[in-house]
């Protein structure tokens, strides 16, 4: 049960809705079935420290083979 951004041809109004198999999407401003699904961002936790584990250097800032290091 993904959550999808649209856009409404009629009305312009941006919504998202959360959508159950085939369910049918309307504005939720004026009612319009005439709506277009937006690309949609999304975030992920956890990544702001990425550790390779390869023996590569993981920051730019230094030479160092971990982040430990810096």
């Amino acid at each position: 049960m993904p959550i999808y951004e649209y856009r409404c041809n009629a009305c312009k109004k941006e919504f998202e809705q959360l959508v159950f198999g085939n369910q049918a999407i309307k504005c939720l401003e004026c009612g319009s079935a005439g709506v277009t699904k937006k690309m949609s961002v999304f975030g992920m936790s956890g990544v702001e420290n990425p550790r390779t584990g390869s023996g590569s250097s993981a920051c730019g800032s230094c030479s160092g083979k971990s982040c430990s290091t810096c």
